[in-house]
């Protein structure tokens, strides 16, 4: 291909890019936008390998049938509820790329820049490899606290904030050295302090963060994954890796921001850690008083039965039982009976933001009935029945009736002023956040003990 038609198959996948971002951001054009950017990557794959600055192109063509046959297998074994933990470990890939590309970039590079030209390009190599290294073990981090490798609660090290700070002082310093020294061996031995200065940052920073922000944490790393492909699309002159790096960077801050709000809180203080700490721990168990009172799988069934309006609330818990598939019959029943069924879907339910969007959808269940928590707050009041299936930390009424609590202020689903509300739980713990939940107690409320598949496919018999 030639250097013209290579430009202009670029631009047709940057625009397919956008088209896949914006079919993605609602659930009736999510497929339409994934083959979007399913023919957009295609594209730009195409003009690439077969573009004239590429060579040993048996080599690329093989690497990507390996690649592919793993990514083929990946997809058909992982399950749904393990999509978070597969998303962390592809964010660890983009990061690894943007090194291994930072590291042939500083190898290869000749003599003969300009001054000026010879600075940016050792400061784009520089940021480069700091980013993917962040991204890299960051991400493994996060893996590893999703898939329950690693402790959900948050690494406390003695003055871990000025351990960060100290660690982006000296990678500065590193820079400036880096890319004013003319001696080789000193750029080298620069770039090597650097590279393991932000291999132990990332891994810090994941680390510190309380297992309750591990959505926010997922979307900060997408975005780090995305400024981590735009700095190697600087290294490798390419302009297409640069879109879709930045439309991947700044989609995930976005993002980011947004799952933040959805917790009221500021996006430096879940880099600080917060949720998951032993304190909130501890200050949620004073919250457990009065009684909760139990109700089992037929009960449920009749008050379902008595119900005009139904209201169900999923969360993590729902995704681990893999019980989307029975709430899926419950639902299409209780329709079929002239039941008003919907769902209140919290920004941060899960532990990946869509989470629980992609397991009802993947159950079929209609896009309409699901609604975002801003949507159905307000119907609670007028709902008899609440289902709250998995969820704990998103309908804890203490974020809004005790100012003391750790997620005081956190929007959460109003699900305690509906007029029956069922919870299933396996047991009285807390929720991921480490917070007692007082909803537990109310009058209104009646615990439904047990594994959540189990409960729903009892309760779909009975009816």
């Amino acid at each position: 291909m030639s250097g013209g038609l290579v430009t202009a198959a670029y631009i047709v996948a940057a625009i397919l890019f956008i088209c896949s971002l914006a079919g993605l951001s609602k659930h009736e054009t999510s497929k339409q936008g994934n083959i979007f950017g399913m023919a957009g990557m295609g594209i730009a794959l195409f003009a690439t390998v077969f573009g004239p600055d590429t060579g040993n192109i048996a080599w690329i063509l093989l690497a990507m049938v390996i690649g592919g046959a793993i990514g083929i297998h990946l997809a058909k074994k992982v399950e749904m509820t393990e999509m978070p933990e597969l998303v962390a470990i592809l964010h660890s890939f983009v990061g690894l790329a943007a090194v291994l590309v930072g590291l042939n970039s500083y190898i290869d590079h000749g003599p003969g820049l300009e001054p000026v030209m010879e600075n940016i390009h050792l400061t784009e190599i520089f940021l480069g490899i700091f980013i993917g290294a962040v991204t890299f073990t960051g991400s493994l981090v996060a893996f590893g606290k999703l898939r329950g490798k690693i402790s959900s609660r948050p690494l406390m090290l003695p003055h871990r904030h000025k351990l960060n700070l100290l660690a982006l002082v000296v990678s500065f310093l590193l820079l400036w050295t880096f890319v004013r020294t003319d001696s080789v061996g000193l750029q080298i031995c620069a770039l090597l302090i650097m590279m393991v200065i932000a291999l132990a940052f990332g891994w810090h920073l994941v680390a510190s963060i309380g297992g309750a922000d591990m959505p926010v944490v997922v979307s900060m790393l997408n975005s780090y994954s995305g400024w981590a492909a735009a700095a190697a699309g600087f290294m490798l002159s390419n302009d297409l890796l640069i879109v879709t790096g930045a439309l991947v960077g700044s989609s995930g801050a976005i993002l980011s921001y947004i799952m933040c709000k959805a917790m009221n809180r500021s996006f430096i203080s879940v880099i600080a850690g917060g949720f998951g700490t032993d304190s909130s721990s501890a200050s949620g168990e004073g919250e457990e008083s009065g009684e909760y009172r139990e109700i089992n799988a037929q009960d449920t069934a009749e008050l379902l039965k008595s119900s005009s309006t139904v209201i169900i609330t999923p969360g993590y818990g729902m995704a681990v039982a893999q019980a989307q598939y029975p709430v899926a019959e419950i639902t299409e029943k209780l329709r079929a009976r002239g039941i008003n069924v919907r769902f209140g879907i919290h920004p941060v339910a899960g532990r990946l933001p869509g989470h629980m969007n992609v397991l009802l959808a993947e159950a079929k269940v209609p896009y309409d009935v699901v609604l975002e928590m801003d949507e159905i707050n307000d119907d609670f009041a007028n709902t008899d029945t609440v289902l709250v299936i998995g969820a704990n930390d998103t309908v804890n009424p203490a974020a809004q009736e005790d100012p003391r609590s750790p997620i005081a202020g956190m929007p959460v689903l109003e699900v305690w002023k509906a007029q029956n509300v069922v919870v299933f739980k396996r047991s009285m713990n807390t929720g991921y956040a480490g917070v007692q939940n007082p909803l537990f107690f109310k009058e209104n409320t009646q615990m439904l003990f047990g594994d959540a598949k189990a409960s729903v496919e009892a309760i779909l018999k009975a009816l």
